[in-house]
């Protein structure tokens, strides 16, 4: 079976948030169990400059406002996987993310940039883009790939199936009405049956109308998304797919993940020799200039500083989490007024509180392994990595009863529990789970059999890539 995997980003070469581990570990496990796997990446200046053998397939020519646009053919750097590289240097060959400036404008010719992504992904299905390789199935995420979807769907005809993951549907793609031109597509798509979606074109919308079939990143976020409270506005879309809508939960890539040979923390531990983690819990107190004090929960957040992840709820709850003994530690970027407020908070509480605002790799392992819990109080969560990494790393996640969240994170009273769960979006209710997390800890006994159990927990890749396989499986036979 030939997959094509369709994204905007793969971590090590571009990463912006988890669509980018998903992108990078995924394939991996296809492969591993057999389907003949390759991605297609737009051709920006981080990919171009780490794929090895890069080849070009056709001279594609000028197109979506590119004078100058080939289809390359490389290998990935790490995994080796084959991958197809969209070279329009006047479209992707610039600073910035892939979606924004330096300054946190969106690019104002994104239209064009992922439309062109996704119509090279049909021609690709199509035999006209590469005959020597063909795919099977065309599996696109979130809205930076859906107009691949619309593509083969409408455009260009093909015995391929698409395959639509929505990963966080807060995010749509909405562009002007006025840009439909370019796109090249039938104007009867121009309407509410089509991309319109309240006065303009969402390309979200496209890969929920057009693909075969629509996963998303964890069962429980498959439900909420056809509600009105996190359907986006497009509750109604989904509800009509029915059965077409299912959803598949992340794995983690557990060699990249794993407090056994991960070279970034102070000393490396598994459940069996958990000595170590005691040791990267001093280590990361002293690092951030926090009281080695060994009795306070050691609580951490790597996130985007956002409302979407509940972080005003902590910022809320932090002086009755200090009075309580809990110490923070903070890594992410996001709305200046949070970042604003994280900052204060570490000037007020010097040696209780700290914040790095940005992102570091090797941090983010740091503060992982060294903390006694990972807090992730988001209003809605598709699915959620992190507290997926605490709980290989044996620090307890505290996470709000969403999506992923709920699906990874057992909490109800028996030995079989990994973390702490609260159900309202409150800063009272956050505040409770983390006291839980406090007297859990002070009991010794109760807090390690959590860890135990966490550490237990099966979270790679090979189950959801064997959900994928059966899912491609029964797209083809049908």
């Amino acid at each position: 079976m030939k997959v094509l995997h369709v994204a905007a980003e793969v971590f090590p070469l571009v990463k912006t948030g988890g669509l980018a581990d998903v992108v990078a570990a995924l394939p991996v496990a296809l492969a591993e169990q057999g389907a003949d796997v390759r991605l297609l990446l737009p051709g920006l200046p981080q990919v171009l400059e780490a794929v090895q053998a890069a080849r070009v397939v056709v001279d594609i020519g000028a197109c979506f406002g590119a004078v100058r646009v080939r289809l390359l053919l490389a290998r990935m750097p790490h995994s080796q996987l084959p991958v197809y590289v969209v070279d329009a240097p006047y479209l992707y060959r610039r600073g910035g993310s892939p979606y924004q400036d330096s300054l946190g404008q969106e690019w104002p010719d994104n239209l064009q940039r992922f439309a062109l992504l996704g119509w090279v992904a049909a021609h690709l299905a199509a035999d006209d883009a590469d005959p020597a390789w063909v795919p099977d199935i065309v599996h696109a995420h979130d809205w930076h790939a859906a107009m691949a979807c619309a593509y083969m769907a409408q455009h260009v005809p093909t015995a391929a199936r698409s395959v639509f993951t929505v990963h966080n549907l807060a995010f749509q793609g909405l562009f002007s009405m006025h840009d439909w031109p370019m796109l090249g597509m039938p104007s009867e798509l121009l309407s509410a049956a089509g991309l319109e979606f309240h006065g303009q074109l969402s390309f979200m919308k496209a890969g929920l109308q057009f693909a075969h079939h629509i996963t998303t990143v964890s069962p429980t976020y498959a439900g909420e998304i056809a509600t009105h409270e996190f359907g986006c506005g497009l509750d109604g879309v989904i509800r009509s797919r029915g059965t077409h809508v299912s959803g598949i939960l992340n794995g983690i890539d557990t060699e990249v993940w794993n407090p056994a040979t991960d070279p970034a923390i102070a000393q490396r531990y598994d459940s069996e020799r958990l000595q170590g983690k005691a040791v990267c819990r001093l280590a990361l107190q002293r690092e951030l200039g926090l009281q080695t004090d060994g009795q306070a929960l050691l609580l951490t957040i790597v996130s985007r500083l956002t409302a979407q992840k509940g972080l005003d709820l902590l910022l809320a709850a932090l002086p009755e989490m200090l009075q309580a003994g809990v110490q923070l530690a903070v890594q992410g970027t996001g709305e200046p007024a949070l970042e604003a407020a994280f900052r204060m908070a570490q000037q007020a509480h010097p040696g209780r509180v700290h914040v790095h605002i940005g992102y570091d790799e090797a941090r983010a392992h740091r503060l992982v392994a060294g903390a006694d819990a990972i807090l992730v109080p988001s209003r809605f969560e598709p699915c959620g990595l992190t507290q997926m990494y605490g709980l290989r790393y044996g620090t307890l996640p505290i996470v709000r009863r969403v999506g992923g969240l709920a699906d990874t994170v057992q909490d109800v009273g028996d030995a079989q529990d990994t973390g702490f769960v609260f159900d309202a979006a409150t800063p009272q209710e956050l505040l409770r789970a983390v006291l839980r997390a406090v007297e859990a800890q002070r009991e010794g006994q109760a807090w390690q059999a959590r860890v135990a159990s966490a550490m237990a927990q099966e979270l790679s890749w090979a189950q959801p890539a064997s959900d994928y396989l059966d899912l491609y499986q029964a797209l083809l036979s049908s």
